[in-house]
């Protein structure tokens, strides 16, 4: 059996979709019942608990073939990297106690820094307490930004006419859609081809500066002339303050993406045919994005 922690996100429920199309065993984790239960009526057997409890999680890794392993996303936190060590710790503890041998972990550029990038730190050290396991391989995919973050834009660009955010406007960046992360999640889930600690990049279909984004956007939604703003970073964390965001994460995107514009974030990564996958932007563009932006 497969199981798959953050079975409600977007690669998690994914992967579980197209591994139990493929006619294998699949338990989903999560907090919420309701939640889960598309994936119960396709055959998936649902655990509902915290990914925080080892001892809940120990019992749902039992028995497991491979597991998919992230950091569920959480805004309601006092210090977001002790809240991403103390879901680390519950599933390097149950791990180890359940036997479990193959895991697949969604990582991120940036996540060889022990410091300076603001949420990928908690990945880093995800990546870091793994490799201290003796006996079990390890995939960790560094995936690139998320186009889907994209559509945090949509206020903005209602009330503002722009986009913007403390990124530069000309520092190209990787750019994926989380549906190409799960496929090549489910690939490795289904070879187990996999063996001690490595990384692979999933950087999407291109890499685009925030300029580009935006055109690409713009023509989407019939706004030809959208721009991208480059705020600096107080008046970044006050944007996204008066959005609901509290102020650590506002500091700890601020951080991100001056890793980025600084160049640090890139580490080793490197663009090639292998790890380029299909989904473009463009298409994001105008069968999503464009139809929140639509609906807003």
């Amino acid at each position: 059996m497969y199981v798959i922690t953050g079975a409600t996100g977007n690669t998690g429920s994914l992967i579980a979709e197209l591994l139990l199309k493929a006619g294998k065993q699949v338990k989903v984790i999560g907090r919420n019942a309701d939640k889960l239960q598309k994936l119960v009526d396709m055959g998936a057997v649902a655990a509902i608990g915290d990914i925080e409890d080892s001892k809940f999680l120990t019992s749902a890794f039992a028995g497991a073939i491979a597991v998919y392993a992230l950091i569920p996303p959480r805004m309601d936190v006092d210090v977001l990297r002790v809240y991403q060590n103390s879901v680390i710790d519950s599933i390097c503890y149950s791990i180890q106690k359940a036997g479990v041998k193959k895991i697949v972990t969604l990582s991120s550029i940036g996540a060889h820094l022990k410091d300076g990038t603001g949420p990928v730190t908690g990945l880093y050290d995800m990546e870091q307490k793994l490799k201290q396991i003796e006996g079990i391989d390890v995939l960790n995919l560094r995936a690139g930004y998320f186009m889907q973050n994209l559509l945090g834009m949509v206020g903005m660009i209602k009330h503002m006419g722009i986009m913007g955010s403390a990124m530069k406007n000309d520092i190209p960046m990787a750019l994926v859609h989380t549906n190409d992360i799960a496929e090549v999640a489910v690939k490795h889930l289904l070879s187990l081809d996999f063996k001690g600690q490595s990384y692979i990049y999933i950087p999407g279909s291109a890499d685009l500066t925030m300029d580009q984004v935006a055109n690409i956007l713009g023509n989407a939604i019939g706004k030809t002339d959208l721009k991208f703003v480059s705020f600096p970073a107080a008046d970044a964390k006050a944007g996204m303050m008066s959005m609901g965001l509290p102020e650590m994460m506002a500091d700890a995107y601020n951080e991100l993406s001056e890793a980025f514009n600084s160049g640090i974030a890139k580490g080793d990564y490197v663009r090639t045919a292998e790890n380029t996958t299909s989904t473009t932007l463009e298409w994001f563009a105008q069968n999503q994005f464009a139809h929140v932006y639509n609906a807003s």
